[in-house]
């Protein structure tokens, strides 16, 4: 009896560990590169690394707008991020990690440095575009575009700080939302 309710339970767990496929988009995805800011080709290493991640995972309606983001948002690193003494050696390169996490319906994008002044998130439009008419371009604040451009495209962007020193920016978006609009 024994024998055989320890031979039930090992085929339940088999069973278990065959339904948790790598490329099951219930169990989720985790996948993370690094990368140096000083590398001439490290915005389009992680467009690259975005792009092939997740038409690997099944989510291709969310490449488009996962690869701008992360283009913008390591573009600021490589354009602004200046590391803190703590984290800087001299002639070292500037560290840039870049984070992609799926779950059932939500991808999660992260992108640190090694640089803890707070990303300037812009506060959002302040006057309509349909106001500005011809000059639509007048709306853009002079800096945090890339910023501005991964909060139209994402559900929502925050930063938090390392505990060392540094900081990521994160977005957040709904795949349900980013396929009903590649499907439209």
């Amino acid at each position: 009896m024994e024998a055989q309710q320890s031979k039930h339970a090992a085929n339940a767990s088999l069973e278990a560990a065959s339904c948790r496929s790598a490329h099951d988009p219930t169990n989720g995805h985790f996948r993370a590169l690094t990368l140096f800011a000083e590398s001439p080709d490290c915005a389009k290493d992680a467009r690259d690394m975005v792009g092939s991640y997740l038409q690997t995972w099944g989510v291709p309606h969310a490449v488009d707008a996962a690869q701008l983001v992360v283009s913008e948002l390591v573009g600021n690193v490589v354009h602004h991020a200046v590391p803190d003494d703590c984290l800087a050696r001299p002639g070292a390169g500037r560290r840039i990690d870049v984070s992609l996490m799926t779950w059932p319906e939500v991808l999660v994008l992260g992108v640190s440095d090694e640089d803890s002044t707070p990303p300037d998130l812009p506060p959002g439009e302040f006057v309509s575009p349909e106001l500005a008419g011809d000059f639509v371009e007048a709306l853009l604040p002079d800096r945090g575009r890339g910023l501005l451009i991964a909060q139209r495209l994402a559900e929502s962007v925050w930063w938090s700080a390392a505990i060392k020193g540094g900081k990521t920016v994160w977005c957040r978006f709904d795949l349900g939302k980013l396929k009903a609009e590649n499907s439209a």
